[in-house]
Protein backbone atom coordinates (compact mmCIF):
# COMPACT_ATOMS: atom_id res chain seq x y z
CA UNK A 1 0.00 0.00 0.00
CA UNK A 2 1.67 2.99 -1.15
CA UNK A 3 2.25 6.34 1.35
CA UNK A 4 -1.60 8.54 1.37
CA UNK A 5 -1.00 12.02 1.24
CA UNK A 6 -1.90 13.61 5.02
CA UNK A 7 -5.05 15.65 3.35
CA UNK A 8 -6.55 12.75 1.85
CA UNK A 9 -6.09 10.69 4.86
CA UNK A 10 -7.88 13.09 6.56
CA UNK A 11 -10.96 13.74 4.41
CA UNK A 12 -11.39 9.29 4.53
CA UNK A 13 -11.05 9.63 7.93
CA UNK A 14 -13.85 12.16 8.48
CA UNK A 15 -15.69 10.77 5.18
CA UNK A 16 -18.72 8.70 6.90
CA UNK A 17 -18.28 10.41 10.19
CA UNK A 18 -21.96 11.10 11.12
CA UNK A 19 -22.56 13.17 14.54
CA UNK A 20 -23.65 11.70 17.79
CA UNK A 21 -27.14 11.74 18.22
CA UNK A 22 -27.79 10.21 22.21
CA UNK A 23 -28.26 12.96 24.86
CA UNK A 24 -28.67 13.01 28.01
CA UNK A 25 -29.54 15.16 31.38
CA UNK A 26 -26.62 16.31 33.28
CA UNK A 27 -26.91 18.12 36.67
CA UNK A 28 -25.72 22.08 35.89
CA UNK A 29 -22.79 22.15 37.93
CA UNK A 30 -21.65 19.51 35.99
CA UNK A 31 -22.49 20.93 32.42
CA UNK A 32 -19.40 23.30 31.84
CA UNK A 33 -17.52 22.06 28.43
CA UNK A 34 -20.72 20.12 27.17
CA UNK A 35 -23.32 20.89 24.22
CA UNK A 36 -26.89 21.79 24.31
CA UNK A 37 -28.91 19.02 22.84
CA UNK A 38 -32.07 21.04 21.96
CA UNK A 39 -32.98 24.73 22.86
CA UNK A 40 -33.54 25.82 26.18
CA UNK A 41 -36.80 28.47 26.89
CA UNK A 42 -37.29 30.53 30.03
CA UNK A 43 -39.10 28.98 32.40
CA UNK A 44 -39.60 32.71 34.26
CA UNK A 45 -38.73 36.50 33.75
CA UNK A 46 -35.78 38.16 35.03
CA UNK A 47 -36.12 39.99 37.07
CA UNK A 48 -39.39 38.60 38.00
CA UNK A 49 -40.51 42.09 38.90
CA UNK A 50 -39.85 45.49 38.32
CA UNK A 51 -36.41 46.09 40.45
CA UNK A 52 -34.36 48.80 41.61
CA UNK A 53 -30.86 48.89 40.20
CA UNK A 54 -28.91 50.93 42.87
CA UNK A 55 -29.11 52.03 46.62
CA UNK A 56 -31.56 55.02 46.88
CA UNK A 57 -34.93 55.76 47.25
CA UNK A 58 -38.65 54.47 45.41
CA UNK A 59 -40.02 57.64 44.60
CA UNK A 60 -43.00 58.87 42.24
CA UNK A 61 -40.84 60.91 39.67
CA UNK A 62 -43.83 63.61 39.37
CA UNK A 63 -42.83 64.69 43.03
CA UNK A 64 -39.35 65.52 41.89
CA UNK A 65 -40.26 67.95 39.56
CA UNK A 66 -39.30 71.19 41.55
CA UNK A 67 -35.99 70.14 43.63
CA UNK A 68 -35.19 70.26 46.47
CA UNK A 69 -37.80 68.38 47.63
CA UNK A 70 -38.80 66.68 51.25
CA UNK A 71 -40.81 63.45 51.33
CA UNK A 72 -41.88 61.40 54.05
CA UNK A 73 -40.27 57.97 54.45
CA UNK A 74 -42.44 55.56 54.76
CA UNK A 75 -40.54 52.43 55.05
CA UNK A 76 -37.83 50.38 53.68
CA UNK A 77 -37.29 47.40 51.32
CA UNK A 78 -33.92 45.29 51.29
CA UNK A 79 -33.53 42.72 48.59
CA UNK A 80 -35.69 39.57 48.93
CA UNK A 81 -37.86 41.43 51.47
CA UNK A 82 -40.61 43.82 49.17
CA UNK A 83 -41.97 47.12 50.67
CA UNK A 84 -46.04 45.72 50.96
CA UNK A 85 -47.50 48.99 50.82
CA UNK A 86 -48.22 51.58 48.11
CA UNK A 87 -46.38 54.56 47.71
CA UNK A 88 -48.67 57.87 47.30
CA UNK A 89 -47.75 61.41 46.73
CA UNK A 90 -44.98 62.73 48.75
CA UNK A 91 -44.01 59.68 49.89
CA UNK A 92 -40.91 57.40 49.34
CA UNK A 93 -39.20 54.06 50.42
CA UNK A 94 -35.49 53.15 51.53
CA UNK A 95 -34.97 51.22 48.80
CA UNK A 96 -31.45 48.54 48.13
CA UNK A 97 -30.29 46.84 44.90
CA UNK A 98 -32.37 43.79 43.57
CA UNK A 99 -35.36 44.92 45.57
CA UNK A 100 -38.82 45.27 44.00
CA UNK A 101 -40.16 49.17 43.39
CA UNK A 102 -43.18 49.35 45.49
CA UNK A 103 -46.48 50.12 43.90
CA UNK A 104 -47.08 53.76 42.99
CA UNK A 105 -43.25 54.13 42.34
CA UNK A 106 -41.88 54.90 38.98
CA UNK A 107 -38.25 55.70 39.59
CA UNK A 108 -35.18 55.43 41.81
CA UNK A 109 -33.40 58.48 43.20
CA UNK A 110 -30.13 57.38 44.43
CA UNK A 111 -28.54 57.95 47.89
CA UNK A 112 -26.12 60.26 46.75
CA UNK A 113 -28.34 63.29 45.43
CA UNK A 114 -30.37 63.13 48.51
CA UNK A 115 -29.85 63.90 52.33
CA UNK A 116 -32.33 62.63 55.34
CA UNK A 117 -32.57 65.49 57.95
CA UNK A 118 -33.88 63.62 60.02
CA UNK A 119 -35.63 59.65 60.43
CA UNK A 120 -38.99 60.31 58.60
CA UNK A 121 -37.73 62.63 56.22
CA UNK A 122 -35.69 62.39 52.96
CA UNK A 123 -35.01 65.79 50.91
CA UNK A 124 -34.27 64.99 47.40
CA UNK A 125 -32.11 67.34 45.43
CA UNK A 126 -32.40 66.70 41.61
CA UNK A 127 -35.12 65.57 39.12
CA UNK A 128 -35.60 62.54 38.21
CA UNK A 129 -37.26 60.74 35.15
CA UNK A 130 -39.72 58.03 35.26
CA UNK A 131 -37.99 54.77 35.01
CA UNK A 132 -34.84 56.10 36.45
CA UNK A 133 -32.38 53.30 37.77
CA UNK A 134 -36.01 50.87 37.50
CA UNK A 135 -34.78 47.35 35.65
CA UNK A 136 -37.89 46.84 34.16
CA UNK A 137 -39.79 42.98 34.44
CA UNK A 138 -38.33 40.78 32.23
CA UNK A 139 -35.26 43.21 31.04
CA UNK A 140 -32.49 40.07 31.37
CA UNK A 141 -35.25 37.76 29.72
CA UNK A 142 -38.94 37.62 29.73
CA UNK A 143 -40.95 33.74 29.89
CA UNK A 144 -41.01 31.95 26.46
CA UNK A 145 -38.00 33.20 25.31
CA UNK A 146 -35.27 30.89 23.69
CA UNK A 147 -32.04 31.71 24.94
CA UNK A 148 -29.55 29.32 25.08
CA UNK A 149 -29.72 26.99 21.16
CA UNK A 150 -29.17 23.42 20.78
CA UNK A 151 -25.79 22.95 19.28
CA UNK A 152 -23.76 25.33 21.54
CA UNK A 153 -20.87 24.74 24.22
CA UNK A 154 -21.92 25.33 27.30
CA UNK A 155 -19.41 28.19 29.18
CA UNK A 156 -19.56 30.03 32.46
CA UNK A 157 -21.94 33.04 30.63
CA UNK A 158 -24.43 30.62 29.28
CA UNK A 159 -24.46 28.04 32.44
CA UNK A 160 -24.86 31.35 34.28
CA UNK A 161 -28.16 31.82 32.56
CA UNK A 162 -29.21 28.56 32.92
CA UNK A 163 -29.21 29.13 36.63
CA UNK A 164 -30.73 32.08 36.14
CA UNK A 165 -33.76 30.41 34.32
CA UNK A 166 -33.94 28.01 37.44
CA UNK A 167 -32.84 25.10 35.29
CA UNK A 168 -31.02 22.09 37.49
CA UNK A 169 -29.94 20.51 34.60
CA UNK A 170 -29.66 20.72 31.32
CA UNK A 171 -30.12 18.53 28.09
CA UNK A 172 -26.95 17.68 26.21
CA UNK A 173 -25.50 15.53 23.63
CA UNK A 174 -23.72 12.53 24.48
CA UNK A 175 -19.76 12.94 24.78
CA UNK A 176 -17.77 10.75 21.87
CA UNK A 177 -15.87 7.96 24.08
CA UNK A 178 -12.29 7.43 23.66
CA UNK A 179 -10.59 3.85 24.20
CA UNK A 180 -7.08 4.49 24.09
CA UNK A 181 -4.48 1.29 24.38
CA UNK A 182 -0.74 1.16 24.66
CA UNK A 183 1.10 -1.76 23.09
CA UNK A 184 4.79 -3.77 23.71
CA UNK A 185 6.23 -5.42 26.21
CA UNK A 186 9.22 -2.57 26.16
CA UNK A 187 6.61 0.05 28.06
CA UNK A 188 6.05 0.69 31.72
CA UNK A 189 3.14 2.68 33.64
CA UNK A 190 5.07 5.70 35.05
CA UNK A 191 6.48 5.03 38.62
CA UNK A 192 7.18 1.18 37.59
CA UNK A 193 10.79 0.06 37.51
CA UNK A 194 11.58 -0.29 33.98
CA UNK A 195 13.94 -2.98 32.89
CA UNK A 196 17.52 -3.15 30.89
CA UNK A 197 15.24 -3.16 27.67
CA UNK A 198 11.91 -0.83 28.59
CA UNK A 199 10.87 2.63 28.47
CA UNK A 200 8.14 4.37 30.00
CA UNK A 201 5.16 5.03 28.90
CA UNK A 202 4.43 8.71 27.77
CA UNK A 203 2.11 8.73 24.92
CA UNK A 204 -1.37 8.05 26.26
CA UNK A 205 -1.16 10.26 28.59
CA UNK A 206 -0.59 13.17 25.94
CA UNK A 207 -3.09 11.86 23.88
CA UNK A 208 -5.55 11.38 26.77
CA UNK A 209 -5.19 15.01 27.74
CA UNK A 210 -5.77 15.87 23.97
CA UNK A 211 -8.88 13.61 23.77
CA UNK A 212 -10.65 15.65 27.37
CA UNK A 213 -9.89 18.83 26.35
CA UNK A 214 -11.89 18.34 23.19
CA UNK A 215 -14.67 17.38 25.14
CA UNK A 216 -14.54 13.82 24.79
CA UNK A 217 -14.23 10.90 27.58
CA UNK A 218 -12.02 8.58 28.03
CA UNK A 219 -11.48 4.91 28.92
CA UNK A 220 -7.58 3.65 29.88
CA UNK A 221 -7.40 0.10 28.18
CA UNK A 222 -3.81 0.27 29.93
CA UNK A 223 -0.59 -1.39 28.35
CA UNK A 224 -1.08 -4.95 26.05
CA UNK A 225 1.98 -7.16 26.11
CA UNK A 226 2.82 -8.07 22.84
CA UNK A 227 0.48 -11.13 22.59
CA UNK A 228 -2.43 -11.08 19.88
CA UNK A 229 -4.73 -12.46 22.75
CA UNK A 230 -3.95 -9.77 24.96
CA UNK A 231 -4.64 -7.54 22.46
CA UNK A 232 -7.65 -8.92 21.03
CA UNK A 233 -9.33 -9.25 24.90
CA UNK A 234 -8.65 -5.54 25.01
CA UNK A 235 -10.23 -4.73 21.47
CA UNK A 236 -13.09 -6.52 23.20
CA UNK A 237 -13.44 -4.47 26.48
CA UNK A 238 -13.41 -1.34 24.17
CA UNK A 239 -16.32 -2.58 21.71
CA UNK A 240 -18.11 -3.86 25.00
CA UNK A 241 -17.82 -0.29 26.59
CA UNK A 242 -19.43 0.85 23.60
CA UNK A 243 -16.82 3.49 22.41
CA UNK A 244 -16.97 5.69 19.52
CA UNK A 245 -13.45 5.43 18.96
CA UNK A 246 -10.23 2.78 19.44
CA UNK A 247 -7.18 4.39 19.81
CA UNK A 248 -3.98 2.24 19.53
CA UNK A 249 -0.43 3.28 20.22
CA UNK A 250 2.31 1.38 18.31
CA UNK A 251 2.61 -2.14 16.85
CA UNK A 252 0.35 -1.15 14.03
CA UNK A 253 2.95 -2.44 11.33
CA UNK A 254 3.10 -5.25 10.22
CA UNK A 255 6.11 -6.43 11.45
CA UNK A 256 6.88 -9.65 13.58
CA UNK A 257 6.23 -7.65 16.70
CA UNK A 258 3.71 -5.38 15.47
CA UNK A 259 0.22 -6.90 16.08
CA UNK A 260 -2.20 -4.51 16.63
CA UNK A 261 -3.89 -4.18 12.75
CA UNK A 262 -3.77 -8.38 12.52
CA UNK A 263 -5.61 -8.57 15.57
CA UNK A 264 -8.13 -5.78 14.76
CA UNK A 265 -8.58 -7.64 11.39
CA UNK A 266 -8.98 -10.96 12.72
CA UNK A 267 -11.85 -9.60 14.70
CA UNK A 268 -13.27 -7.99 11.62
CA UNK A 269 -11.58 -4.62 11.50
CA UNK A 270 -12.10 -3.02 8.02
CA UNK A 271 -8.46 -1.28 7.24
CA UNK A 272 -8.99 1.70 5.52
CA UNK A 273 -5.11 2.73 5.34
CA UNK A 274 -2.26 2.47 6.92
CA UNK A 275 1.25 4.38 6.75
CA UNK A 276 0.70 8.29 5.08
CA UNK A 277 3.09 10.21 3.52
CA UNK A 278 3.88 12.42 6.47
CA UNK A 279 6.75 13.25 9.04
CA UNK A 280 6.28 12.16 12.10
CA UNK A 281 3.31 10.18 11.93
CA UNK A 282 3.80 7.69 8.74
CA UNK A 283 2.50 4.22 10.06
CA UNK A 284 -0.73 5.96 11.01
CA UNK A 285 -3.83 3.53 10.87
CA UNK A 286 -7.36 3.66 9.97
CA UNK A 287 -10.35 1.64 9.93
CA UNK A 288 -13.44 0.50 11.10
CA UNK A 289 -14.97 -2.29 13.14
CA UNK A 290 -18.63 -2.15 12.86
CA UNK A 291 -19.59 1.50 14.24
CA UNK A 292 -16.07 1.72 16.10
CA UNK A 293 -13.90 3.69 14.41
CA UNK A 294 -10.05 2.46 14.70
CA UNK A 295 -7.23 5.20 14.62
CA UNK A 296 -3.44 3.40 15.17
CA UNK A 297 -1.08 5.93 16.21
CA UNK A 298 2.64 5.45 15.95
CA UNK A 299 4.24 4.32 18.93
CA UNK A 300 7.09 6.96 18.84
CA UNK A 301 5.47 10.24 21.41
CA UNK A 302 5.43 12.83 19.12
CA UNK A 303 4.74 11.08 16.21
CA UNK A 304 1.48 10.01 18.03
CA UNK A 305 1.05 13.54 19.78
CA UNK A 306 1.52 15.57 16.11
CA UNK A 307 -1.63 12.87 14.58
CA UNK A 308 -3.33 13.42 17.14
CA UNK A 309 -3.76 16.77 16.57
CA UNK A 310 -4.36 16.01 12.70
CA UNK A 311 -6.45 13.38 12.71
CA UNK A 312 -8.12 12.25 15.82
CA UNK A 313 -9.03 16.08 16.81
CA UNK A 314 -11.27 16.39 13.74
CA UNK A 315 -12.94 13.21 14.06
CA UNK A 316 -14.20 14.34 17.80
CA UNK A 317 -15.03 17.25 16.53
CA UNK A 318 -17.10 15.48 14.01
CA UNK A 319 -18.88 13.05 16.41
CA UNK A 320 -19.48 15.81 18.50
CA UNK A 321 -21.52 17.70 16.14
CA UNK A 322 -19.06 20.58 16.57
CA UNK A 323 -17.82 23.22 14.18
CA UNK A 324 -13.80 22.83 14.18
CA UNK A 325 -11.23 25.52 15.18
CA UNK A 326 -8.14 26.15 12.59
CA UNK A 327 -5.20 25.75 14.04
CA UNK A 328 -3.58 26.78 11.19
CA UNK A 329 -2.05 30.17 10.82
CA UNK A 330 0.48 32.13 8.52
CA UNK A 331 4.10 33.22 10.04
CA UNK A 332 7.15 33.69 8.87
CA UNK A 333 9.97 31.81 9.30
CA UNK A 334 12.80 32.45 12.48
CA UNK A 335 15.98 30.61 10.36
CA UNK A 336 16.61 28.55 7.72
CA UNK A 337 15.52 25.35 6.72
CA UNK A 338 16.24 22.79 4.36
CA UNK A 339 14.53 21.13 1.40
CA UNK A 340 12.18 18.12 2.12
CA UNK A 341 11.40 14.87 0.91
CA UNK A 342 8.47 13.19 -0.55
CA UNK A 343 6.84 13.32 3.40
CA UNK A 344 4.64 16.34 4.75
CA UNK A 345 6.68 17.39 7.32
CA UNK A 346 5.49 19.07 10.66
CA UNK A 347 8.40 20.63 12.24
CA UNK A 348 8.00 21.76 15.85
CA UNK A 349 8.83 24.99 16.41
CA UNK A 350 8.81 28.44 18.71
CA UNK A 351 6.42 31.07 18.09
CA UNK A 352 6.98 34.95 18.75
CA UNK A 353 4.38 37.53 18.41
CA UNK A 354 5.81 40.43 17.34
CA UNK A 355 3.94 43.94 18.19
CA UNK A 356 2.59 44.39 14.46
CA UNK A 357 0.90 41.35 14.97
CA UNK A 358 3.27 38.98 13.19
CA UNK A 359 4.21 35.28 13.95
CA UNK A 360 7.92 34.28 13.72
CA UNK A 361 8.13 30.53 13.73
CA UNK A 362 11.39 29.30 14.37
CA UNK A 363 11.93 25.03 14.09
CA UNK A 364 14.26 23.67 16.64
CA UNK A 365 17.74 22.11 15.44
CA UNK A 366 16.20 18.54 16.10
CA UNK A 367 12.79 16.82 15.19
CA UNK A 368 13.81 13.16 16.24
CA UNK A 369 9.98 11.87 16.78
CA UNK A 370 11.34 10.11 20.54
CA UNK A 371 11.89 13.63 21.35
CA UNK A 372 9.33 15.21 24.03
CA UNK A 373 10.99 17.71 25.61
CA UNK A 374 11.23 19.13 22.17
CA UNK A 375 7.32 18.88 21.69
CA UNK A 376 6.95 20.25 25.58
CA UNK A 377 8.95 23.83 24.59
CA UNK A 378 7.13 24.13 20.86
CA UNK A 379 4.55 26.55 20.56
CA UNK A 380 3.64 25.54 16.65
CA UNK A 381 4.46 22.80 13.98
CA UNK A 382 5.90 24.36 10.80
CA UNK A 383 4.22 23.12 7.92
CA UNK A 384 6.09 21.43 4.71
CA UNK A 385 5.17 20.27 1.98
CA UNK A 386 6.47 17.28 0.01
CA UNK A 387 9.84 18.21 -2.22
CA UNK A 388 9.28 21.76 -0.82
CA UNK A 389 12.47 23.71 -1.69
CA UNK A 390 14.85 25.23 1.01
CA UNK A 391 13.65 28.59 2.82
CA UNK A 392 14.85 31.28 4.32
CA UNK A 393 14.48 33.72 7.87
CA UNK A 394 11.66 35.95 7.02
CA UNK A 395 10.23 33.50 4.02
CA UNK A 396 6.60 33.04 4.59
CA UNK A 397 5.74 29.54 6.37
CA UNK A 398 2.38 27.85 7.03
CA UNK A 399 1.89 26.86 10.66
CA UNK A 400 -0.39 24.58 13.24
CA UNK A 401 -0.89 26.31 16.08
CA UNK A 402 0.00 24.27 19.26
CA UNK A 403 -0.55 27.44 21.81
CA UNK A 404 -0.79 31.07 21.61
CA UNK A 405 2.70 33.03 21.89
CA UNK A 406 3.36 35.43 24.34
CA UNK A 407 4.14 39.28 23.34
CA UNK A 408 7.64 39.88 22.03
CA UNK A 409 9.19 42.49 24.61
CA UNK A 410 9.69 45.18 22.72
CA UNK A 411 13.47 45.89 21.34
Amino acid sequence: MSLLPVDEARTRILADVEPIGDTEQVPLATAIGRRLAQDVTAIRSQPPFPASAMDGYAVRSADTDTPPRDLEVIGEAPAGHGFPGKIGPGQAVRIFTGAPVPEGADAIVIQEDTERPDNRTVKVGITVPGGNYVRPEGLDFARGDVVLRAGQLLDAGRITVAAAMNFPQLPVKRQPHVAILATGDELVAPGGEPGMDQIIASNGFGVRSIVEADGATVTDLGIAEDRQEVIETAIERAIAEKADILVTLGGASVGKHDLVQSALVARGMALDFWRIAMRPGKPLMYGKLGALHVLGLPGNPVSSLVCSHLFLRPLIARLSGSSEVDPHRDAVLGRDIAANDRRQDYLRAKLEKLADGTLVATPFDKQDSSMTRIFAESDCLVIRAPHAQGAKAGDTCRIYLLREPALSAAP
